[in-house]
């Protein structure tokens, strides 16, 4: 879940002349720029984008945007219009070829009688899984496979997960001072990182279908859990790991009504108590057997609940549980220059390891810069656990 800044740009995205001799790579670039605008906003749906191509113009531009609506091929072609006709269409997923919400873009690429369509990643999805492509090739259209492929696999990974294990896709954030530190002792923790942090970390919020954070920084924070853009952004559903259902009825998670709140629990905790935050909106999700959540099945839950993302904002304790039981999929650790000392929290919470050799690596690394605050990302690496 990457928020790349660093990524090529193209020109203006309208319909116009662009320079002779460009290949493949850079009209899928500019497909894949349209996928990655709509992150967050197509829940369990992947990221789609699509450019259409008439002898070296660019005449036809899409992306798909919310579930239920037109995928991307569909818009770029009703742009093209009669352009499309034996045009190159270059589109970031396979075209699906069955009836879902919306009917086959494969068949809608066969009626319009485009000449080629390039492909950066074959579909996930069992029900389309080359069959979109095979659709294609045996009513005489080019397929070419494989073009910036690493790209748009990248761009899929948590639609890849939901498809593959039925779990959404988990990324971990954390702010921390250089001596690892997300609160002091006293517990004070605003604020640890800048502005431009902050903000980023925003964005990530709008780009995750949920925002997953533990009782104690509730009790701690009485956190919105919110997206707060300078232009509006989707409100991810709010999740709360919530073992003995002490959620204040109080709390801003159960008073603000602009996103759903979905609480986890045991299935120890007082059936009084989530019939009173039922009666005010909350969604109580008992998950597991015994006095605390089964992380696990709890992910399980969510998937059935067709959460497809989870942003996870917990304490150390929260943090280190979902890493200990290999359920993080991506991390973000931002860190500021600042020592505090003292016996306040740490990022992550868990037994640990005996030997450094064990410890969980962190491979595909981006740093980046947040003002005078910095991130390091990557994907978490089991292998030793």
């Amino acid at each position: 879940m990457e928020l790349n800044t660093n990524r090529y740009v193209p020109p203006e995205l309208r319909v116009a002349e662009v320079p002779q001799g460009l290949g493949d790579d850079y009209y899928m670039r500019l497909a894949l720029q349209m996928a990655e605008a709509a992150v967050g906003q197509t829940e369990i749906n992947p990221n789609v984008g699509c450019v259409v191509v008439k002898e070296g113009r660019i005449v036809g531009l899409g992306a798909h945007l919310q579930r239920g609506m037109a995928h991307a091929e569909v818009h770029a072609l009703n742009m093209a219009g009669e352009q499309a006709r034996d045009a190159t269409v270059y589109v970031t997923l396979e075209p699906c070829s069955h009836h879902g919400r919306t009917p086959p873009c494969a068949d809608r690429l066969i009626r319009e009688r485009v000449a080629r369509v390039v492909v950066a990643a074959t579909d996930p999805n069992p029900q389309v899984a080359g069959r979109g492509i095979a659709r294609l090739r045996e009513h005489g259209i080019a397929v070419t496979t494989g073009v910036l492929e690493h790209e748009a696999r990248r761009l899929i990974e948590p639609f890849a997960k939901y498809m593959s294990t039925g779990r959404p896709y988990v990324t971990l954030k954390t702010a921390s001072t250089l001596d690892g530190k997300i609160a002091s002792a006293t517990g004070d923790s605003k604020w640890i990182t800048g502005e431009s942090a902050r903000a980023f970390v925003h964005t990530l919020r709008h780009r995750h279908h949920a925002i997953m954070a533990g009782i104690g920084t509730v009790l701690e924070d009485d956190p919105q859990l919110n997206t707060r853009l300078p232009v509006p952004g989707l409100h991810p559903v709010r999740i709360i790991v919530d073992s003995q259902l002490r959620l204040p009825p109080s709390s801003r998670v159960v008073q603000d009504r602009s996103a759903r709140t979905v609480v986890l629990a045991s299935d120890q905790a007082p059936a009084e108590k989530q019939a009173e935050l039922e009666r005010l909106g909350v969604e109580v999700l008992r998950c597991g057997e015994g006095p605390r959540v089964d992380l696990a099945k709890a992910m399980d839950a969510l998937g059935r609940m067709e959460i497809g993302s989870i942003l996870l904002e917990g304490g150390g304790r929260l943090n280190g549980s979902m890493l200990e039981q290999q359920l993080i999929d991506y991390i973000y650790l931002f860190f500021a220059p600042k020592l505090i000392g003292g016996n306040g929290p740490g990022s992550f919470d868990f037994s640990g390891f005996a030997r450094m050799h064990d410890a969980i690596r962190l491979e595909q690394l981006t740093c980046t810069a947040f003002g005078t605050d910095f991130c390091i990302s990557g994907k978490p690496i089991y292998g030793n656990l």
